[in-house]
């Protein structure tokens, strides 16, 4: 590709050498004397980028940036100077310029610098697209191995990386590659679960990840038994790994990272289920058995998961006697509005106060499950990206961001996890079930359910799954890889209306393996 340049130096004729070159390298360079000249040549021709002597009579390098940058502040200018001077790179900076270059020129200093602006996302795109080739045949082959649970972690964690660097790129060719490798490790994946999940929970020898009811005693209490410090426990609800990876860089301003990694949610991925393991301690049929006045079953709700979470500081304080914290000085706050997270930050003074702070964030999940505005929702995040994107904003622009600085302010620590991921559904599977059916679309339970087994994880032994069994013929069954439940009633319509929206539930690498990062102040 062939690209215009202007150059303004008053000394332009001294130039001519480092201008035979660009112009054998296929640049046009059009050369001036000026600021001044500089300015209308502008006004008068496209050009992709703009050389500025910085110290030229009558109107400097600087001035004539500023006033370019006013009418054209898209375009790329490099600012040459003769001076080292300290100020002169700070306001140049300052200016918003895109590189610096220093007389003497190296006429190879000058390719770099053009490379670097105009070729930048064109070099990183074929790197990155010749990277991921390689790796896509790593992966690939894995595939073929007997992989655990921290194989499948690193597949997902590595998946999670090209997926956010082939966004970058605009290569759809291989974005569509890609997709079709996620999708086949997924089925893999739900091949895993099939073989190992009913293992991690009742074989005492075997090879079993972190799961939700294990968290807080494995990853947080250590922390409350080893410093005085306030820690600060936030849980986003329904929150993914890649999520996680797009705001890090949000938070690295001010936090430093001592662990990034992941854990295991339990079967159901939702929130009645895998949260209130995580304040329990306790697997749900556990739950149920020992504390039947704070276990809700979701059966039969309009909303499988509404009300099902309010007892969770009532778990949390029992956990801890259970560990011999009960004498800690704790406090737990759900955010479910703005106004909820601006007087949590405006009650910090009082928090810090406290060993241990549990903040449950529904904001993701909130999104997730705007079924009134769906179409808007859809249209706001049709897919994977956008969803990242409306996440980023979101914490950039929330109370909760506030909260952070703030802790961070005062060197303090921060853990950040979640309950379960989602997946964007993409492709349904019938069944038929009675009216007490619950309503969730990634799994369901109940007696006497029809469906087809394809795609499908079923559990006619709940106990073996240590899931509440209300009758005697209640099995689970749970949808694999991006696929969602609909009822032959209706059928179309509710597919439509369903699909390429973001579900949890079920069996993917996006559900279950999930964020654990520990965060402390710098």
């Amino acid at each position: 590709m062939s690209y215009n340049i202007l150059w303004a130096d008053d000394e332009i004729d001294l130039l001519k050498p480092h201008i035979m070159f660009l112009t054998s390298k296929g640049f046009h360079v059009t050369p001036v004397n000026s600021g001044s000249d500089a300015l209308e040549e502008v006004e008068k021709k496209d050009y992709d980028i703009v050389f500025l002597d910085e110290m030229m009579p009558g109107m400097s390098g600087l001035e004539t940036l500023a006033q370019i940058k006013q009418t054209f502040p898209s375009l790329p200018v490099v600012m040459i100077t003769k001076s080292e001077e300290e100020y002169i790179m700070e306001d140049a900076i300052g200016s918003k310029i895109d590189d610096y270059l220093i007389k003497p020129l190296n006429p190879n200093q000058i390719l770099l610098s053009l490379k670097k602006i105009l070729d930048n996302k064109r070099l990183i795109n074929e790197k990155t697209t010749q990277n991921y080739q390689q790796e896509f045949r790593n992966l690939a082959m894995q595939y073929q191995d007997r992989l655990g649970h921290d194989e499948w972690a690193d597949i997902y964690k590595k998946l999670v990386y090209w997926e956010l660097e082939l966004e970058k790129s605009d290569d759809e060719g291989m974005s569509e590659v890609f997709l079709m490798q996620k999708s086949e490790a997924n089925s893999n994946y739900s091949k895993f679960i099939r073989e190992s999940y009913e293992d991690w929970l009742n074989d005492p020898k075997a090879d079993k990840p972190l799961l939700s009811y294990q968290l807080m005693k494995q990853k947080v209490f250590p922390f409350l038994k080893s410093a005085n410090e306030p820690l600060f426990f936030i849980l986003i609800d329904n929150f993914r790994y890649d999520q996680w990876k797009v705001i890090q860089p949000l938070l690295e301003e001010f936090f430093s990272i001592e662990e990034d990694s992941t854990y295991y949610s339990i079967l159901p991925t939702t929130t009645g289920y895998a949260r209130n393991a995580i304040f329990s301690g306790l697997m749900p049929s556990d739950m149920e058995r020992m504390f039947p006045q704070w276990w809700v079953s979701d059966e039969n709700t309009p909303d499988g998961e509404e009300g099902l979470n309010n007892y969770e500081p009532d778990f949390l304080k029992k956990l801890l006697e259970r560990n011999q914290l009960g004498n800690i000085k704790f406090s737990y706050h759900k955010i479910l509005n703005s106004n909820q997270g601006k007087a949590l930050v405006d009650n910090l003074p009082n928090l810090m106060g406290n060993q241990l702070n549990a903040i449950v964030y529904n904001f993701v999940d909130m999104l997730s499950h705007a079924r009134t505005d769906m179409q808007m929702i859809k249209e706001l995040a049709p897919d994977d990206a956008g969803y990242r994107s409306i996440t980023r904003s979101w914490l950039l622009h929330s109370p909760l961001m506030d909260l952070l600085r703030k802790i961070a302010d005062k060197k303090g620590r921060v853990i950040i996890t979640t309950d379960h991921g989602m997946i964007r559904v993409q492709k349904p599977v019938k069944i038929v079930g009675y009216r007490e059916t619950n309503t969730n679309l990634r799994y369901k339970h109940g007696k006497n359910l029809g469906f087809g087994e394809d795609h499908v994880l079923v559990c006619r032994k709940p106990e073996r799954f240590f899931l509440p069994k209300p009758h005697v013929s209640t099995a689970y069954v749970f949808t694999e890889e991006d696929y969602f439940f609909a009822y032959p009633n209706n059928y179309n319509q509710y597919v439509n209306l369903y699909r390429d929206t973001f579900q949890h539930g079920g069996v993917s690498m996006e559900e279950m393996i999930i964020p654990f990062v520990t965060l402390k102040g710098k």
